[in-house]
């Protein structure tokens, strides 16, 4: 059963550049349009630290782009669900996509469901991700901040993200397999040019080792055969390696059905049709030579066009109206959605000015204005100037409604990491949701739904995921991470909307550049990294469902 039997007049499978290129075009064109992301509006863009070769952008973060193609959607009246979408039938007039929380019917589909990051198969390659082996630069390069840090590959990835790097890491070696880079020498220069950098041609991973983290990395010179090993400079931990090789087509769930080549990328044509009627792709799940945020938004743009064409015919023939789709409204942007959230000025010993600009405000005014109860941020100090920041913020924050408080106190209880804040109910009393640290940038999202889901109508979730939550035992759950990373977010709302559910499970965010001994006492160095009664550590995005499922599995001792 469809949600509400509802026909859509697209779907679009996937919020990457080419989803949200899909979108626009879709919205602009008045079609009744949806979008279901799985993971991360944005999609692997939102890795990229700098784009600099989009059209009229001359400089921007790939997440600051993705926000503005996000908002260009809302703004055409574009809704964004989140859901993963596990079954297609294609087939016939309307197709039905089947998803972990829905089902949706459309008349039309647009897959953009993108490309994941290519794992390299050497050993130690899984054994250390998290440890040392890492693939995204804005969400762990801080980690490698002062430590070597080698770039696997010769592509646009490995050229821009190495010089990315350069700003946290005291060295950068490039190793490439053959004799040069795949990238334009524009694209490479900066990196050739970089001081900091070294590249090594003809050069292959053969294994990685260590022991907590990573400390040992055998080479191969693949023309002579030569190996070599490097161990982990004297007076440092360990040292990184990022992995840029490419990507695997996110095609697993419809590869039986769509046509697709040997390497699983789909098979469209120039209009961007697959060989089902009504069902087209876009982005780096076709099959293609280049691979850009571009090449990208030009599929989404086609694919949509196309199956507006596809549609209006279709509609013409069952002799229904052409255009369903709600008049084009001025959207409010998503709350934390700015790229001007500011972050706790590292290079200052105490946070000055405003935290939150008017932009901001503005923004979670409608937010806050579904609040039903009051919620008071309760606030530890250690007297120390990040103590101070964090009080600025909060005291900041708690302005922005009338039913959010702020509340100092000068305790300092057994095993609270501090500075931190806790949130407590309209009845004072604490509800397992903590942040140590200061949860600006990215956690800002994580601060606001906090609060809405303790004061507000909170998140739908499942009933049966509700019930889940409610039957599990004591448990608590920490959730390392910084604030560059935009997939940590997401980890530690859900896993505070637990907390929240469950008055027997408590939930910690825990800013690893304010408290580097926890890094360095679990052996840390990829965000988000989740604990769960002192257990193994998860690294990596998790769903509500799949960190619900960890906590049910999880050990019953706890451990600070």
């Amino acid at each position: 059963m469809a949600e509400e039997k509802h026909i859509y007049d697209t779907v679009i499978v996937g919020a990457g550049p080419a989803g949200l290129s899909a979108g626009i075009y879709a919205g602009r064109a008045t079609l009744d349009t949806l979008i279901v992301e799985a993971d991360q509006v944005g999609g692997q863009v939102t890795t990229t630290s700098v784009v600099a070769n989009y059209p009229a952008v001359p400089e921007i973060s790939g997440t600051a782009l993705m926000q503005k193609m996000q908002q260009q959607c809302s703004d055409f009246g574009v809704k964004i669900t989140s859901d993963n979408i596990t079954n297609y039938e294609l087939e016939g007039d309307v197709k039905i996509l089947h998803g972990q929380k829905n089902d949706y019917a459309a008349r039309s589909v647009i897959l953009a469901t993108g490309a994941n990051p290519r794992e390299l198969g050497f050993p130690g390659e899984k054994e250390f991700r998290g440890r040392g082996v890492a693939y995204c630069s804005t969400c762990d390069g801080e980690l490698f901040s002062g430590l070597q840090v080698f770039v696997v590959g010769g592509g646009y990835a490995a050229a821009e993200e190495a010089n990315y790097l350069t700003r946290y890491a005291k060295h950068v070696t490039i190793l490439v397999r053959k004799g040069e880079f795949k990238c334009p020498p524009l694209v490479a220069a900066p990196a050739l040019e970089n001081p900091k950098i070294d590249v090594k041609y003809h050069t292959e991973v053969v294994k990685a080792s260590g022991t907590d983290y990573l400390t040992d990395l055998v080479l191969k010179n693949n023309e002579t055969g030569e190996e070599t090993t490097y161990h982990v400079d004297d007076g440092d931990a360990t040292f990184g390696i990022f992995v840029f090789v490419g990507t695997t087509p996110a095609t697993a769930d419809f590869r039986d059905k769509v046509d697709c080549d040997q390497r699983g990328y789909v098979l469209a044509d120039n209009d961007q049709k697959t060989n089902i009627e009504g069902v087209y792709a876009a982005g780096d799940v076709v099959s293609k030579e280049l691979r850009q945020i571009i090449t990208a938004a030009s599929d989404g743009a086609t694919a949509a066009t196309s199956a507006e064409h596809y549609v209006t015919a279709l509609k013409q023939k069952l002799g229904l109206p052409l255009h369903t789709a709600a008049p084009k409204a001025k959207a409010p942007k998503q709350m934390g959605q700015s790229s001007e959230v500011p972050a706790a000025e590292k290079e200052a010993p105490v946070h000055q000015g405003k935290w939150f600009s008017s932009e901001i405000i503005q923004q979670l005014s409608p937010i806050f204005g579904k609040l039903t109860k009051p919620v008071t941020l309760k606030f530890y100090t250690d007297g120390s100037n990040k103590a101070q920041s964090l009080e600025s913020f909060a005291e900041e924050f708690s302005q922005m409604s009338d039913l959010i408080s702020f509340e100092k106190s000068n305790e300092q209880p057994e095993g609270r990491r501090l500075p931190s804040l806790e949130l407590l109910d309209e009845n004072g009393q604490a509800r397992g949701v903590q942040f140590s640290g200061i949860p600006s940038g990215h956690e800002l999202n994580s601060l606001v739904l906090a609060i809405y889901n303790l004061a507000g109508p909170g998140q739908t979730i499942d009933p049966e995921l509700i019930e889940r939550i409610k039957q599990l035992p004591e448990r608590h759950i920490e959730i390392a991470i910084a604030l560059t990373c935009h997939f940590c977010p997401d980890v530690v709302s859900a896993c505070q909307h637990i907390a929240i559910l469950n008055p027997k499970v408590s939930a910690e965010m825990i800013d690893l550049q304010e408290f580097p001994d926890y890094r360095k006492a679990h052996h840390i160095m990829s965000v988000p990294a989740t604990r769960i009664n002192g257990g193994e550590t998860i690294f990596g995005s998790q769903t509500l469902e799949q960190l619900v499922a960890a906590c049910e599995s999880a050990e019953a001792v706890t451990e600070g």
